[in-house]
């Protein structure tokens, strides 16, 4: 019975682990998307000399536009990975409470 009950936490923290993995995923996810908008307002910013924003306001807005929606974008999964990243931990600390075992090998 001690035995069956062990397994049954290695395999609850196991589960919790793999989806801890799937949360780091999405945050780097995120991390990826928020270096597109910052890198092509970083050209847009250095290449500004050659050109006269009026005349090509007509790209800009829009390209601005969808700039900000990625970074909406990518901050919003971040704050969601995060936040599942969190809950993670604290399943994990609880079961580590339950299970002295869990306590010694999980520090």
């Amino acid at each position: 019975m001690k035995q069956e009950l062990k397994t049954v936490y290695i395999s609850e923290i196991q589960l919790i682990l793999s989806e801890k993995r799937t949360s780091l995923s999405l945050l780097r996810t995120g991390i990826a998307i928020l270096a597109l908008p910052l890198s092509v307002l970083s050209v847009l910013i250095a290449t500004s000399k050659y050109y006269n924003i009026i005349r090509v306001l007509y790209f800009i807005l829009p390209l601005i536009l969808l700039c900000f929606g990625l970074t909406v974008l990518a901050l919003y999964l971040m704050a969601k990975a995060m936040i599942r990243i969190h809950r993670y931990d604290l399943l994990i600390d609880k079961l580590k409470q339950k299970s002295k075992m869990l306590s010694e090998i999980i520090k």
